[in-house]
């Protein structure tokens, strides 16, 4: 399957508000490198195992392949992975036809806010809610393979 998402940066917790439920999220990452990356995630009571191919466009989209596992798999699989855990809260937020995934991280990544929308195309137009900022996507920084490996804390002052 391809995912084609947008990425942004959150300009205020107004999010807290609209979500319409959230969840603690742990992954850790398998293997990371070219773009091509293999994460195991706890996400409430559940785990998974997901794959992601390189994006061929900026970012915008790339190849995903996830599978349900069982939490005791997860926690198996979390010993094989590289250094650095990816701890967060995702909130659901819906706007108009679409719903954003704003994560707010925590640890080594703690102040960084980020919020996605998954599209069926590149073009298809959706309602930015008014917590939405600046466009990342594609921006390396911002993936979750990167911010394992340079987290947050170690950008220094943000010029954003």
């Amino acid at each position: 399957m391809i995912e084609i998402e947008r990425k942004f940066l959150v300009t205020d917790e107004s999010y807290k508000q609209l979500a319409t439920s959230h969840s603690r999220i742990r992954q850790g990452y398998i293997c990371s490198g070219h773009g091509r990356t293999v994460r195991v995630r706890q996400r409430g009571d559940k785990g998974y195992l997901t794959i992601k191919g390189p994006s061929l466009d900026g970012g915008l989209s790339r190849y995903e392949f996830e599978k349900e596992i069982t939490l005791d798999e997860a926690d198996h699989l979390f010993q094989l992975c590289e250094p650095g855990i990816i701890d967060k809260t995702r909130y659901l937020v819906p706007s108009g036809s679409h719903t954003f995934e704003v994560d707010e991280f925590y640890g080594d990544n703690e102040g960084l806010v980020m919020a996605e929308v998954e599209l069926s195309s590149p073009d298809e137009p959706y309602l930015a809610p008014s917590f939405i900022g600046q466009e990342v996507t594609g921006d390396h920084r911002y993936y979750n393979s990167h911010l394992r490996k340079n987290p947050f804390k170690d950008w220094g002052t943000p010029t954003f």
